[in-house]
């Protein structure tokens, strides 16, 4: 393949799935550049452990950096334990609390675990921006805060809404998206890609690597996944994530329970499906060719195939099937003993373990998400037998066989 055709074909794999690119002829030429020297681009994607987790939201612009590296180009991922300490302000409406050393570290044990079962570890620098931010002097702290005005930082949206609202910003809020152009600065990032949400951060790194006298990164945005609710972005915090380290059969009932609006999102961001493919389902599925429960299921069984094997994914679709469209139980079921021969199916809940708490448990059975030997449970104050085990459904997910003994 000609040179010329090798950048076109690059230059469409970077592209693809973008919502912003900046820019263009820039990264045209830094293409150029690197097949010419025989360089590999580096491109910086970095990540906050502020929490233990990651979830399929991160997947996207993880899956784009796979392909980057596939193309043979350097994914410089930066563990930022160090910003982790302030939190990205990024759409928050009120100032995150402070983490500690430990949790920051504790997050961060878990992060390069999660983030290989998508990157090529050969062809990954991991950093940790804590080598340098964590060293700066006061003279260096200086000149880097005046590098930018409170003016210009005033124009985020996250802060002009902040500030209109006469809601409080910390100073050291102020300071996040210089810290985090900083590292771009330090590692001379040819790329940088983020969500959607990251772009005044992202164009911080090219500003402040102007003042270095550096080339400035190019800079990507991907677009940012609905939680399970449908509407607002997948997070922990909001309790609307599917997580990496959830189990197959997990994983796999989450996606089943996304509303049918995300599918296409899904399919198009999370899958890894080729887009061909993707375009051939979703055409089948609005001519009413594919049920879109069916389409659905093959997008849990492709996601969870990713994660874990085919093998585990088939085995998740099976069971889900035997749960939900043949009403029948899981192939294993835990079993758990208590020390009582009879008690309220609300205080069997909560000792069972299927839920934290006893408002919890009358809360499920309210709305009808309690059944014990598949028959639903309205009352509270049901008294269960457990002389005999007995098969508890708690909500669509969870199963115990719960059985008295006397340990």
């Amino acid at each position: 393949m000609s040179p010329t055709l090798e950048i076109q074909k690059q230059l469409q794999v970077f592209e693809e799935g973008t919502v912003d690119l900046i820019s263009k002829p820039e990264l045209k030429s830094k293409l150029e550049t690197a097949s010419k020297e025989k360089k590999p681009l580096r491109i910086k994607y970095g990540a906050d452990p502020s929490s233990p987790d990651l979830h399929l939201g991160h997947t996207v612009p993880l899956r784009r950096l796979r392909a980057f590296q596939e193309l043979g180009h350097t994914i410089v991922f930066i563990i930022g334990d160090f910003t982790a300490l302030i939190g990205d302000p990024t759409q928050r409406i009120q100032t995150r609390p402070m983490l500690s050393e430990d949790e920051v570290k504790q997050n961060a044990a878990t992060y390069q675990e999660q983030v290989f079962r998508i990157l090529d570890r050969e062809k990954t620098e991991v950093r940790y921006n804590s080598e340098w931010l964590g060293k700066m002097t006061s003279a260096e702290f200086l000149q880097l805060t005046a590098q930018y005005t409170v003016a210009r930082l005033l124009e985020r949206d996250d802060f002009q809404k902040r500030y209109k609202k006469g809601s409080p910003i910390a100073l050291v809020e102020f300071l996040y998206p210089l810290l985090q152009g900083y590292d771009s600065v330090v590692l001379h990032s040819d790329i940088e890609i983020g969500g959607t949400d990251q772009k005044f951060n992202l164009l911080m790194g090219r500003e402040l690597q102007r003042v270095w006298n550096q080339p400035p990164q190019v800079v990507m945005t991907f677009p940012i996944i609905e939680g399970l609710d449908g509407v607002q972005k997948m997070s922990k915090s909001l309790n609307n994530h599917i997580a990496l380290e959830d189990p197959p059969n997990e994983m796999f009932g989450k996606i089943m329970s996304l509303p049918d609006t995300l599918m296409e999102s899904y399919y198009r961001y999370v899958s890894a499906l080729p887009s061909e493919k993707i375009k051939e389902v979703m055409k089948a599925m609005k001519a009413g060719k594919i049920h879109p429960r069916d389409a659905k299921a093959d997008l849990a069984e492709q996601i969870v195939g990713l994660y874990y094997s085919e093998t585990e994914a088939k085995s998740a679709r099976r069971e889900f099937d035997q749960i939900f469209r043949d009403r029948g139980l899981p192939q294993e079921i835990p079993s758990v003993t208590l020390r009582v021969k009879q008690c309220d199916i609300v205080t069997l809940l909560k000792d069972s373990g299927l839920v934290e708490s006893k408002g919890e448990a009358r809360r499920l059975i309210e709305q009808g998400g309690v059944k014990v030997e598949q028959k639903k449970v309205t009352d509270p104050m049901t008294p269960i037998d457990l002389a005999q085990p007995v098969i508890v459904q708690c909500g669509k997910r969870k199963f115990a066989k719960v059985q008295y003994h006397a340990g």
